[in-house]
């Protein structure tokens, strides 16, 4: 692979970094912010999930910039905003005023799960474009990781407010994310359909090592002259498919499990210190099986990953329902971190691979942001809820829940996604849209 290709993917990536780190970092603040603000079990779950209700409107809305000023602009702004929405919770005096720079840090969150795939996708090779758009879910889970090992590091800095430092920390590769941006050209694929500048686009292609003019004309004629609409009877069939991929990635419980993952502990029995340690071999996990998944995703293809995925989120959650409806809870930890490396190897590795391709370049933004949309409210829902139902339901109906909707998930798999792997964004629509 061509050395600049892997650079600007690698500094893409970064956005999915701060998404990450940002994602996760809530674990280590959430109980303490209920705590300083006596938050009932319904104020609580919405001080969480307002980043996910952001996130919503951010994945809906992302299109509209990375269309209008550039997959390249609206990644350095997305950067800019996460410095400002970290540094601001950070400070926040009050819950209201920490829910608002909450809602508009998950704007940033849910453009960059639009923007940054959509960027790589553009660049990248069919042969490795699988790969390539992954390293944005490695610095995802990368961004997990660390968020997790900074919490657990950062716990006592500062007494009862170290979540403060917890949140604050994002703001510093938010400024390195948007300097190294100022780098990376803008993407051929918009340049040929936004700005009609075929020379731009000719140089950034020929670095990527593909046939220039020849890219260039399927990429204009796989536009039609008339403007398309993403809702129209033609793009049911990615619609479908993109919703439901980004449903079951939510209904497995991953979020309830990455933003709680210390309540989740603590509910098996194991203390604040111990649960804390314990989401640092989550970040583990999910970093080890999503190389895996990196590796494997170009080979095997999207669909496999997906079953392998299937299968071990089944065992996995079905286990921890098992082991909550017990007296013995030791062996939940393990469990959960089976459900993570089952996640990575297939949802994790797979999903924002599957949106950025499913969909035709003439509505391949919108049909992403349509995706991303579904994934963030499901996820928002989902976040809102489960304070409540840990609170209030036992562990065992919960994850049983979880493992039956991956049942369902499975079906999916089997009965209606299509292998994606190396076929020509310019032929995704006679492959998906037509059959």
């Amino acid at each position: 692979m061509n050395k600049k290709l892997a650079l600007w993917s690698i500094t893409v990536g970064l956005g999915g970094f701060l998404f990450g780190l940002d994602v996760a970092v809530i674990s280590g603040a959430e109980q303490a912010i209920q705590k300083l603000w006596e938050l009932s079990d319904w104020m609580h779950g919405t001080a969480i999930a307002m980043a996910l209700y952001g996130t919503a409107f951010g994945a809906a809305l992302g299109n509209i910039p990375a269309n209008k000023i550039g997959r390249k602009k609206t990644l350095i702004w997305i950067g800019i905003l996460f410095f400002v929405t970290s540094i601001g919770a950070a400070l926040s005096t009050n819950v209201y005023l920490f829910m608002f720079f909450r809602f508009v840090s998950g704007l940033s969150i849910g453009a960059s799960s639009v923007v940054a795939p959509v960027y790589i996708s553009e660049i990248a090779p069919p042969k490795y474009r699988g790969r390539m758009v992954i390293s944005f879910q490695l610095n995802v889970v990368a961004g997990i990781l660390i968020a997790y090992f900074s919490n657990y590091l950062l716990q006592g800095v500062g007494g009862a407010n170290d979540w403060r430092w917890m949140l604050g920390v994002v703001a510093i590769p938010s400024l390195v994310f948007s300097t190294l941006m100022l780098f990376t050209p803008e993407t051929p694929r918009w340049l040929v359909l936004y700005k009609k500048d075929y020379e731009a686009a000719k140089k950034v292609l020929a670095i990527t090592g593909e046939a220039t003019d020849h890219i260039i004309e399927d990429i204009k004629n796989s536009v039609s002259s008339a403007k398309e609409s993403l809702f129209s009877k033609k793009f049911f069939k990615p619609l479908v498919l993109a919703f439901l991929i980004a449903f079951f990635n939510q209904m497995s419980g991953i979020n309830a499990i990455i933003y709680f993952a210390p309540k989740v502990f603590q509910m098996a029995g194991i203390e604040r210190n111990g649960a804390l340690l314990s989401t640092v071999g989550i970040g583990v996990i999910n970093l080890i099986f999503t190389i895996t998944g990196w590796y494997l995703i170009d080979r095997f293809g999207r669909r496999t990953l997906m079953f392998i995925g299937s299968f071990g989120y089944i065992l996995s959650l079905s286990l921890i329902a098992i082991s909550f409806n017990g007296t013995d809870h030791s062996m939940i930890v393990y469990y959960v971190f089976l459900f993570i490396a089952s996640h990575a190897v297939g949802q994790g590795a797979v999903i924002w691979v599957f949106l950025s391709e499913l969909f035709p370049n003439s509505v391949r933004a919108s049909g992403t942001s349509f995706g991303c949309l579904t994934h963030w409210v499901f996820a928002a829902l989902v976040a809102q809820v489960f304070p409540y139902f840990a609170a209030n339901v036992p562990g065992a109906y919960i994850f049983g829940f979880f493992a039956f909707m991956m049942l369902l998930q499975l079906l999916y798999v089997w009965k209606m996604m299509p292998e994606t792997k190396g076929i020509a964004l310019e032929d995704m629509g006679n492959n998906i849209v037509l059959h």
